[in-house]
This record gives C-alpha cells, structure tokens and sequence, in this order.
C-alpha cells in the first residue's frame, strides 16, 4: 500500500512540475510580446506627441531633413505587395496543400514535400537576388510608361513564393486532418473526387486554411530584405503612369519595414522615434490581421456546428 502511495504521490509531483513549466512557458511568451510592443510603444510616443498619430497615418511625404514623417506611401506599398503575393501566391500554394493530401501518389509527396521543405528554409536574401538577376529584366520587359522592372509586380512575385511553402505545408496538415468518413460518404453518394475535395473536404478543413493564409500573411507584411531589393524602394504613392489600374503594380514602391530597415542605421532624435512608431504600426497591423481572423475562424467553426 505504502509503495503505491509513494508511486501516486511521485506521479502528481511530476504533473505539478510539468504543469507548472508549461504555465511558466505560456506566461513568458505573453510577457516578450508586451515588453516588445511596450518597448517599441516607448520609444515611439515622443514621434506621436511631436508630428501626431493622424500626420503620420495619413502624410505621403517622408522627408526626415524637412521633418515631414508622411507613412500613407508606405502603408500603400505594404498593403499592395501583400495582396499582390497573396493573389499569386494563394491558388498555388492551397493547389499544392489538395495535391499533397488527396491526390499524389505517396512517391511523388515523398518528392514534393520536401522540396517545398526546402523552398520555406532558403534565406530571403536568397529570393531577393533570384528577384533582381531573373524577375526584374523579365518585368522590364512590359512596355508600360516609366517601367523598370524594379517594383510592386516583382515584389510581389517573390513574396508569393516566399508564402508558398507557408500555406501549402499547413493546408496540407488541414486537408489531411478532415476524417476520412467525410470522403467515404461523399464518394458513396455519388461525388467525383473533385466535387469531394471542392464541396465537402476544404469546406471542412476550411478553418485550418484560413490560419494557413493568416500566417502566410504574416510573413508577407513581415518580409525586409527581399523586398528592399526588388520593389524599387522609393518613398513615393504608388500609381498607374499609364492609366491602366492595373499598372500600379509596376510603380515602384517602399515597404514598412524596409522603411526600417533602410533608415534605422542612420536616424536620430525625432527620425529614429519616427520609425519605431513605423513599428507600433506594423505591431498593430499585425494584432489587427490575427484578430480578424480569429474572428472569421470562430465564425466559421460556428456556422458549421
């Protein structure tokens, strides 16, 4: 009797302690987003008191010698390359996740899982050397007013397969955790294996895509270095030369964080507090993107009980 006591008792010991580690590792992953977002908070409230949180957000000039601290150029650059990556890059990328899960053949995964493996581990500066010696003169190409190849189309190329490996690995995950009685059924009643996959398995799997597409967006507003490479990098509103709404993706552009990046090695006094209030931005853009889709993966998850 005593020995199966000692045996529970060391047994809730060691449930206490892993307990206890794991609450210890949740808390310190909470407290390094506040203290950086307190951090980055800090250091940007003089920027905010002295140019203002409205001149910042909605200025289109950014000249720190002038003191015009202007982010409307630069928000639109983010904005436009991200949905341009995720135009692109999105029907790929859950292309590839259907492939994975549903259709190939298991030496043919064997093959393409891990080269998109490797795809996700090359380095950006990688894609954005790819972007500049390949992309570039292809986009040069296109006859259109004030085109230099340098700018959001090629941004926005890189980006999408830099976001494939992201989607596509976790929307495979997605497809594949759908029961298999889902597929069963929809064959037994008659489906195709297309009609099976489009109108019972993704809108199963439907929630696990969309954090798929969240994190791809992650990385797309995240991405530096390739883009500073590619997307021209010239503070100036992006816009259509020739007319055409579509040749905005052919101006050249600056990102938020290539903002940061370009000028925080140099900048002081009210320039380098501008920039970290470029990074509360970006903070709170990303907290904005999360919850939003927190909200759409809730909402779907209780629309389909």
């Amino acid at each position: 009797m005593s020995i199966r006591k000692a045996g529970m008792t060391r047994k809730h010991l060691s449930d206490l302690v892993m307990k206890s580690i794991f609450r210890i590792s949740a808390f310190a992953s909470v407290a390094i987003v506040v203290l950086i977002g307190l951090f980055i908070l800090r250091e940007a409230l003089p920027a905010f008191r002295e140019i203002g949180v409205w001149k910042l957000l909605t200025g289109t000039e950014w000249r720190p010698g002038q003191n015009l601290f202007g982010l409307l150029s630069m928000i639109a650059g983010s904005g436009l390359v991200t949905l341009g990556a995720i135009v692109l890059g999105l029907p790929l990328a859950l292309g590839c996740g259907i492939f994975m899960a549903e259709i190939a053949p298991a030496w043919i995964r064997g093959i393409v899982k891990p080269s998109i493996e490797l795809l996700a581990g090359i380095p950006s500066v990688i894609f954005g050397l790819f972007g500049m010696v390949v992309l570039v003169p292809l986009v040069r190409g296109i006859d259109y007013p004030g085109n230099a190849g340098f700018g959001l189309l090629s941004a926005s190329i890189v980006l999408a397969v830099m976001i494939l490996p992201t989607i596509a690995s976790v929307s495979e995950v997605a497809i594949r955790s759908v029961p298999d009685e889902y597929r069963q059924g929809a064959l037994a009643l008659g489906s195709t294996r297309w009609e099976t996959i489009r109108k019972v398995i993704l809108p199963a799997a439907r929630s696990g895509i969309l954090s798929a597409v969240v994190l791809g967006l992650g990385r797309a507003v995240g991405e530096t270095i390739a883009m500073i490479m590619v997307i021209g990098n010239s503070v100036m509103m992006p816009t259509a030369a020739g007319g055409d709404p579509l040749g905005i993706f052919l101006s050249r552009a600056r990102t938020l964080t290539g903002n940061i990046a370009v000028e925080m090695n140099y900048a002081t006094g009210l320039h380098s507090q501008a920039l970290f209030a470029t990074g509360v931005i970006l903070f709170l853009l990303i907290m904005v993107i999360n919850s939003t889709a927190r909200a759409l993966m809730a909402r779907s998850m209780g629309s389909s009980r």
